[in-house]
């Protein structure tokens, strides 16, 4: 963005300068500057609400299991600096890559220390889609009131933007942390699936395969995959909300 602004400033310089290119110049950084201050709101918006659910249904579901270590912590609250990482919710806000400070669970805690783990792990997946879920009611029922109240239609349209991208958000946070690789709760998910000896072993290597795995998700090889998953998500998220489609085609038939 700054690149361009400047960019633009150079070609400007080489020309007589005039009220009407001077307007010009004013109104494409101000687009640029309102374009970028609306994407780290949007970002902040979402590390200060979607990544708390995330991690507070973790430490939730492992204290119904048994074990009380976030609670003692403090950690059972949607208080999004209860869970604010440094490092990881800046990210979040600066780029859209991002997380919060995780949870601490005590497998050893729980009656069944491999089970407690995958379904504490699951939790934060499955809180990401009941949210997405959520928002695309929330999201449909905004349509439907503008469509019966056009004087809405303003507060209707943000609320929309909103909506939308709290849909996608965590519908790409579910699918992302579904991926079996450690330390992805898919990969706590997967370990009842895998023999013990072999699940410990991989974990001493844990943040040996997460480098490797983020240099592959940015070389694009897994956007393909990721995509398609995110996009079956999304039609299921439609499909059980396809009440408020009829409604809203009947009312803009009408």
């Amino acid at each position: 963005m700054d690149r361009l602004v400047f960019s633009l400033t150079g070609l400007y310089n080489n020309y007589k300068p005039n009220s009407d290119k001077m307007q010009e110049l004013s109104c494409l950084k101000g687009y640029f500057f309102m374009s970028w201050l609306y994407q780290i709101l949007v970002r902040a918006l979402i590390a200060f609400t979607v990544l708390p659910i995330h991690e507070c249904a973790h430490g939730y579901v492992a204290y119904k299991l048994g074990d009380d270590t976030a609670k003692r912590m403090g950690r059972l609250t949607l208080n999004p600096l209860k869970h604010f990482d440094l490092f990881g919710t800046t990210a979040m806000i600066l780029t859209g890559f991002g997380w919060a400070k995780a949870v601490p669970i005590n497998a050893s805690r729980f009656k069944h220390p491999k089970y407690g783990m995958a379904v504490s792990a699951l939790a934060g997946p499955v809180s990401n889609i009941l949210v997405a879920l959520i928002s695309m009611v929330l999201y449909k029922t905004a349509i439907i009131v503008s469509s019966l109240y056009p004087d809405t239609y303003q507060v209707m349209y943000w609320a929309v933007e909103i909506l939308v991208i709290m849909i996608s958000v965590n519908v790409s946070l579910a699918v992302f942390n579904l991926i079996p690789i450690p330390p992805l709760d898919g990969s706590r998910v997967a370990s009842v699936l895998l023999p013990e000896k072999i699940y410990f072993g991989l974990m001493k290597f844990e943040r040996i395969i997460f480098l490797v795995f983020i240099l592959v998700v940015y070389s694009g090889i897994l956007e393909a995959p990721l995509a398609q998953a995110r996009i079956w998500m999304f039609n299921v998220l439609d499909w059980l909300t396809l009440p408020f489609d009829l409604l809203i085609g009947v009312l803009i038939g009408r």
